[in-house]
């Protein structure tokens, strides 16, 4: 009889055997998954110390393909953010599960994984020690090191202290790992020109394989406000997070309890929350009983009275800086029409979120796309790439919304651009690629797309206006020479008679129509 062995495996080690739930599924997505893990870090870092980020990439081919046509590749990033504190670097890129994003608020990544996972990846497919330079603008420290999987820990195998003169502050990373360039190449030049589009307030240099450098050039100096921690909301509690509240509290009553350890609940809140509940205000959290926490979520689902969750969470593109980035990386002129909308903070399951969303179309959108509709999605910043069509984005575009009513036909060349921002983003599956139809994050796109529609349509209005009177002038300027003539012959006269006063007088009606078509009201201010 076969004897059942059973063990635990450590966080390094489920990544190790479970790689491509990190994104890390073949060489291509590797290459493409590792770019965005150590460039989200960077910018993270940089938005952090609050200077406009100045980040370099470089992959380098130091094997060539083999046979699965996978190559073995050096990949550098330097940035200016904050750097690390020394004894923070190993934990930080070599312990899976160690980091500064485990709090309620909005931040990048997938998994709060930063450049672990990037390192890990790299260690098992070539044997190769990362190295990290940091500084946080004193002394320069360099480490080369690897993860022991099993234990999910640093192994450092050197560390050198250098002298910092300059007083440079950031970080540099650089390790081997094995990809297929050539297969992601065009995804990822997409997603830095869209990650440039939505910060751009960085600076972003991408050297590729071939020697080629793409700069993706910083538009403005603005950066958003970043998100604050904030305590959760009790719509969005569990029992296991109310659970560890009650073991760590310090509050002496279940009334003080509410108020300092949930966002929005004042004295009256609590108190009439849990008499609905059915718990004594006064009694001690530590004496709750499992059916106790078990009653107190449910209810804390169900109570209608709590505010809504605070977005000081959140940190939205803006307006101001979704236009410049939109403008800077397609190359808009003033011709070209471009509509920014961001709606008011939302909720879902006690989860706050906000939703901005561009149109864009004109001639320059023609030249880059042709026709029909182009989606841009983002969420939390971050480009969205893969499985368009299987989120609630691409839903909302190609189903709620009925184009024809803004005068958009298919052959119409629109840019429509999507961003979602969220303490927690509703994603569909594990490679959280697409968002899920959750009802209120639908809702709330739909509007922001019909309000910058209504300028849309208005902006099509006044083309096919003006398109109207340009071709009645055309008709004026062929026709009317003809008539002056046969108008001569008919009276016997030699000299034809001067048509360029009334071809003047036509004429003027051109801008006087877009004078009159500009003064009409921007209906497309107006929100749902």
């Amino acid at each position: 009889m076969t004897e059942t062995v059973y063990q635990s495996i450590s966080p390094s080690d489920f990544f190790y055997r479970n790689r491509e739930i990190a994104g890390f599924s073949n060489p291509s997505r590797a290459i493409y998954a590792a770019v965005r893990e150590i460039l989200e870090n960077s910018l993270d870092a940089c938005e952090v110390h609050r200077v406009p980020p100045d980040i370099y990439i470089r992959l380098t081919e130091v094997e060539a393909a083999s046979e699965n046509g996978a190559s073995i590749y050096t990949m550098r990033v330097e940035d200016n953010g904050s750097g690390l504190p020394s004894e923070q670097i190993p934990h930080s890129f070599c312990q899976v599960f160690y980091g500064s994003k485990y709090t309620l608020k909005q931040a990048r990544g997938t998994f709060g994984l930063g450049g672990t996972i990037t390192i890990l990846y790299g260690q098992i497919t070539t044997h190769k020690p990362v190295t990290i330079t940091s500084s946080t603008g004193g002394d320069i420290h360099e480490y080369e090191m690897m993860i022991d999987i099993e234990h999910n820990r640093p192994i450092i195998l050197r560390h050198n202290v250098l002298d910092n003169k300059k007083g440079w502050r950031g970080t540099v990373l650089e390790l081997q790992l094995e990809g297929d360039y050539s297969r992601i190449k065009s995804r990822l030049l997409d997603y830095l020109k869209q990650t440039a589009m939505v910060n751009p307030y960085a600076d972003i240099t991408f050297v590729d394989p071939g020697g080629r450098l793409f700069r993706f050039e910083r538009g403005t100096e603005m950066m958003p406000p970043l998100p604050q921690p904030v305590d959760p909301h009790p719509h969005g509690i569990d029992v296991e997070n109310f659970r560890r509240l009650v073991t760590i509290t310090n509050s002496k009553n279940m009334k003080n309890f509410m108020m300092d350890h949930f966002q929005g609940v004042g004295v009256k809140t609590a108190a009439n929350f849990l008499e609905a509940a059915g718990i004594n205000p006064r009694a001690k959290p530590r004496t709750l009983k499992p059916e106790d926490i078990v009653k107190l979520v449910r209810a804390a689902k169900e109570y209608p009275n709590f505010k809504r969750p605070d977005p000081t969470c959140l940190s939205p593109i803006g307006e101001e800086l979704l236009e410049n980035g939109i403008r800077k990386e397609l190359g808009l002129t003033e011709d070209d029409f471009l509509k920014v909308v961001t709606r008011k903070p939302s909720t879902y399951l006690g989860f706050p979120f906000i939703v901005e969303v561009a149109i864009a179309t004109g001639s320059s959108i023609r030249r880059q796309f042709k026709g029909g509709t182009t989606i841009i999605r983002f969420a939390n910043r971050i480009p969205l790439l893969f499985d368009e069509s299987s989120g609630v984005i691409w839903k909302v575009v190609n189903r709620n919304i009925h184009w024809d009513t803004y005068k958009v036909t298919s052959d119409t060349p629109m840019i429509v651009v999507v961003h979602v921002c969220s303490t927690k983003i509703p994603y569909k599956t594990v490679g959280k690629e697409y968002m899920a139809d959750q009802p209120e994050v639908e809702r709330e796109i739909t509007n922001a797309i019909r309000t910058a529609a209504r300028s849309l349509r208005l902006y099509i209005s006044r083309g096919v206006r003006l398109a109207r009177e340009r071709h009645r002038l055309d008709i004026f300027a062929k026709f009317l020479p003809k008539i002056a003539e046969f108008a001569a012959k008919l009276s016997d006269r030699e000299e034809l008679p001067d048509i360029a006063p009334l071809l003047a007088a036509v004429s003027q009606t051109i801008p006087e129509v877009e004078k009159k078509l500009k003064e009409v009201p921007d209906i497309g201010g107006q929100s749902s």
